[in-house]
C-alpha cells in the first residue's frame, strides 16, 4: 500500500527548559486521541518523559519519537530536550524533522537556549511555526515575545491569532484570517470551547494585525499580491497558499499562542502544522555522499520506488530491547529485509519494526520513505549511520559530532561491581555518540568523558537509576600530552650474560620532535647489517610501547620521530627481545635529555552575548589564558571566538551566566595541543607526582 505522503509532517518540538514543550506535547496527544488521561510534567506523570530523571528533574533528556493523527494527517512527533548539555540531542533531532514547532514561555520570552536552538534550526534550514504558551501565567505579555523573537531571534513573525484576555483573564484566541473568537470555558477541557464574534475592545486591532498579517503573506505570489493591490478581496485558501509557501522558504514564521497546561489554542497550533509545515516531499532532498564523506551529486528523493536510503538518529535501550530510531528518506523497509551499515560496511537482518507512541509501540510490517520509526534488536548500528539498500550503497549526510573535553574516573561503590558497571556504560556509549568510557591502564579506574560538567553528572545519575550501580566519583581531569623539544643523538646497549645463551643489543639513534600532529613516526638508516634487518620492527616496537608514557608526569607522548641510525649485534645472543628491550632502555635514558615538555589541549570556544556584557566576557576570557579570535555584533548580540586552554574552562557556563544574567550561552570544541606555560607545566607535575605515590 502506497501512502499519500503529502499527508505526512515530520515535526519536532523545541524550546527553552520549561516553557512547557512537554506540556504542549501531552495536549497534542490528548487532542489527537493518543492518550486519555492527561499526564502533567510537574505531577512527574508525563507521557513522553519516561526516563525516572526525566520524570524527577521535570526536563526531558531524551526525545522520544510519537506518532499520531490530526485531520487525515499523520504527525511524527519528536519531543526534543531544551538544556544546553543535551543541545547534541537537539541537533540530532533537526536532521531528521522536516518542520517544527518552537514553543517560547509568555512571561519569560526568548530565552538563550532558544537562541541556540533557533541558530540550530536555521543551520538545518527547517520550517518553523511559534507557539507563545503560558498566557495565563503572571507577567505573560504576547506582544512583548513578538517583538523579542523580531529583536534577539533576528526572525519574522507573522502573527496569525491575538490573544484575548491576559494572564488570569485569558480566555482564548482570535483568529485573524477568519476573524473568529474561540473562547474556552474554565472546565479544563480543550473541546469546551464556543466560535464567537470579535470583542468589540479588539475590532480595531483584528484588522490592523489581520492587514498586516495579509501583506506580508501575499509577497510570496506575484498574481496574488497584483489582485491585493488592485483592492480585490482575497480568498482565505488563497492567502493560506501564500503563508505555507512563506513558512517552507524560511521567509516567516506563523505565530500562535494559548496555555497548554489549561488546554486553550492548542488546536489552531495543531491546523496550522497541517496548513503550513512542509511534509517529507516538499524539503530539501538529502545529498548523498561517498564513504569519504565527499559528496556525489546524488539525492535521496523522498519515493518508496527509490533504493532504501535511511539514516538512524538515535539509539535507546528499553525493557524491550536496543531500539534504532530511523527516519526512511527513500525507498522501503519491511520486515525480514538486509540492510547495509555504511558505516561498518556490515549487513543486518530487519527481524522487527515498530512505531512509537512515546513508551508503548506497535509492532510493522513495512515502513517507506517519510516515516520514523523504530527498529528492535540492531546489533552494530550507532547514532548517524546510514542504512541503505546493499544492491545500491550510499552514504547520507555524516553526523559529525564533537569530541568529549572533561573526563571523571568512577567506580562501583559495592565491591564487585565492576562488570556491572561496565555493561550499563557500554550501553549509555552506544547510546550517546557524545559519551566515552575508557580504562586508564596504570591505575586500572574506569575513566568516563563528555561535553561538560552537566553531561556527566546526568550520566552518573543514570548509572544509579536506571542501572543500579552507585559510583564514586573522581575529580575533572584534563588530557595533557608530552613532547620533546630538542634533537639528540644517542645510544645503549643491552647486555645479559647468565649461562647458556645470553642476550645482547646495541642501538644508535636519533630523537627528534615530529611535526605538529604527526604522532610517532619511525625510520631505520641502518647500512651494513649491523643491526640485521629482521630486528628493526623490535626497535620500532620497543618505543613505540614506550611512548604511551611520558617521563614529565606520564601523559603519552606524542610528535616524535626516532631514527635508528647504527648499532651492533652477536651471532648467538641477538634477539628480537633484546632489540626490543634496548629499545625500551633507550627511551627511558634519552627522553629527559630531549628537552621534555608538557602540552595542554587547546578549546575553540564561541561565546553568544549580549552586546551589553561583550567586556566583561573578553576581560573574562583573557583572564583564563584566552587568545581572542574574532568579535562581531549581529542583531541577536555578539559572538566572540577564542582559544582557550580546557583547564581553566571548568565551571565557565556558571560564570557566564552569572556575568551575563542568565542570557550568554557558549559552545566548545578540541583544536589543538599547545605547550603548557612553566608555572602551569609545575603544578600539572607535581600532582601528577602525588597521584603516581598514592597508587603505588
Amino acid at each position: 500500500m502506497k501512502k499519500d505522503l503529502t499527508r505526512y509532517r515530520n515535526i519536532g518540538i523545541f524550546a527553552h527548559v520549561d516553557a512547557g514543550k512537554t506540556t504542549t506535547t501531552e495536549r497534542i496527544l490528548k487532542l489527537t486521541g493518543k492518550i486519555h488521561k492527561i499526564g502533567e510534567v510537574h505531577d512527574g506523570a508525563a507521557t513522553t518523559d519516561f526516563m525516572e530523571q526525566e520524570q524527577e528533574r521535570g526536563i526531558t533528556i531524551q526525545s522520544a519519537a510519537t506518532s499520531c493523527f490530526w485531520k487525515d494527517h499523520q504527525f511524527n512527533i519528536i519531543d526534543t530536550p531544551g538544556h544546553v548539555d543535551f543541545t547534541i540531542e537537539v541537533y540530532r533531532s533537526l536532521k531528521v524533522l522536516d518542520g517544527g514547532i518552537g514553543v517560547f514561555c509568555g512571561s519569560g520570552g526568548v530565552e538563550p537556549q532558544s537562541e541556540t536552538n533557533w541558530r540550530y534550526a536555521n543551520d538545518s534550514k527547517v520550517a518553523r511555526i511559534i507557539y507563545v504558551n503560558k498566557l495565563d501565567r503572571t507577567g505573560a505579555d504576547f506582544y512583548r515575545v513578538v517583538k523579542q523573537v523580531e529583536d534577539i531571534l533576528a526572525a519574522k513573525p507573522l502573527v496569525m491569532v491575538l490573544p484575548i484576555g491576559t494572564e488570569d483573564q485569558f480566555t482564548g484566541v482570535v483568529d485573524l484570517l477568519t476573524r473568529e473568537a474561540w473562547i474556552w470555558d474554565d472546565s479544563g477541557d480543550p473541546m469546551n470551547y464556543k466560535i464567537k464574534e470579535v470583542p468589540n475592545d479588539m475590532a480595531d486591532k483584528v484588522e490592523a494585525y489581520r492587514e498586516a498579517l495579509i501583506e506580508t503573506a501575499v509577497e510570496q505570489d506575484d498574481a496574488l499580491l497584483e489582485k491585493y493591490l488592485e483592492g480585490e478581496e482575497l480568498t482565505i485558501d488563497e492567502i493560506k497558499s501564500c503563508i505555507r509557501k512563506g513558512t517552507i522558504n524560511l521567509s516567516f514564521f506563523p505565530t500562535y499562542c494559548g496555555s497548554s497546561f489549561k488546554n486553550k489554542g492548542v488546536q489552531l497550533v495543531l491546523d496550522a502544522v497541517v496548513d503550513y509545515l512542509p511534509n517529507p516531499k516538499e524539503v530539501h532532498p538529502q545529498p548523498e555522499m561517498d564513504l569519504e564523506g565527499n559528496e556525489t551529486g546524488g539525492f535521496a528523493i523522498v519515493d518508496p520506488e527509490k533504493p532504501l536510503r535511511a539514516l538512524a538518529f538515535k539509539i535507546m535501550d528499553d525493557r524491550f530491547g536496543a531500539l534504532t530510531f530511523t527516519r526512511l528518506y527513500s525507498g522501503t523497509l519491511s520486515k525480514g529485509d538486509t540492510i547495509l551499515n555504511t558505516a561498518t560496511g556490515k549487513t543486518e537482518r530487519v527481524s522487527r519494526l515498530v512505531e512509537m507512541h512515546a513508551n508503548s509501540r506497535e509492532e510493522i510490517d513495512s515502513a517507506q520513505a517519510g516515516d520514523i520509526v523504530a527498529i528492535v534488536g540492531m546489533k552494530n548500528v550507532q547514532t548517524g549511520h546510514t542504512l541503505c539498500d546493499p544492491k545500491n550503497p550510499a552514504t547520507l549526510e555524516p553526523m559529525v559530532f564533537p569530541e568529549p573535553v572533561i573526563s571523571i574516573a568512577v567506580k562501583p561503590k559495592k565491591k564487585g561491581g565492576d562488570e556491572k558497571m561496565a555493561m550499563a556504560l557500554s550501553k549509555m556509549v552506544q547510546e550517546d555518540p557524545s559519551f566515552h568510557m575508557e580504562t586508564d591502564e596504570e591505575s586500572g579506574e574506569t575513566i568516563i568523558k563528555g561535553m561538560g560538567e552537566l553531561h556527566l553528572d546526568i550520566k552518573v545519575d543514570i548509572l544509579k537509576r536506571t542501572h543500579g550501580v552507585e559510583v564514586e566519583v573522581g575529580k575533572p581531569q584534563v588530557a595533557y600530552r608530552e613532547s620533546v623539544t630538542k634533537r639528540l643523538e644517542d645510544s645503549y646497549t643491552h647486555k645479559k650474560q647468565s649461562g647458556g645463551s645470553g642476550q645482547y643489543g646495541k642501538i644508535d639513534y636519533v630523537i627528534e620532535p615530529g611535526e605538529p600532529g604527526s604522532g610517532f613516526q619511525f625510520e631505520s638508516k641502518v647500512t651494513g647489517g649491523n643491526v640485521p634487518r629482521e630486528f628493526w620492527p623490535a626497535v620500532q616496537k620497543g618505543f613505540a610501547a614506550s611512548i604511551v608514557k611520558g617521563v614529565l608526569a606520564g601523559y603519552p607522548c606524542v610528535d616524535l620521530k626516532v631514527t635508528l641510525t647504527d648499532g651492533g649485534y652477536h651471532p648467538v645472543d641477538s634477539s628480537a627481545i633484546a632489540f626490543e628491550v634496548a629499545a625500551r632502555a633507550a627511551y627511558r635514558q634519552s627522553l629527559p635529555k630531549a628537552g621534555p615538555q608538557l602540552l595542554e589541549p587547546i578549546m575553540k570556544v564561541d561565546v553568544f552575548t549580549p552586546d551589553d556584557y561583550m567586556g566583561d566576557v573578553i576581560g573574562d576570557l583573557n583572564r583564563r589564558r584566552g587568545m581572542i579570535k574574532s568579535q562581531e555584533t549581529g542583531p541577536m548580540g555578539a559572538r566572540i571566538k577564542a582559544d582557550v586552554p580546557l583547564s581553566e574552562m571548568f565551571g565557565y557556563i556558571g560564570d557566564l551566566r552569572t556575568m551575563t544574567s542568565g542570557r550568554g550561552q557558549f559552545s566548545m570544541e578540541f583544536s589543538h595541543y599547545s605547550p603548557c606555560p612553566a608555572n602551569v607545566a609545575e603544578e600539572v607535575i607535581k600532582e601528577a607526582k602525588e597521584r603516581q605515590a598514592a597508587a603505588s
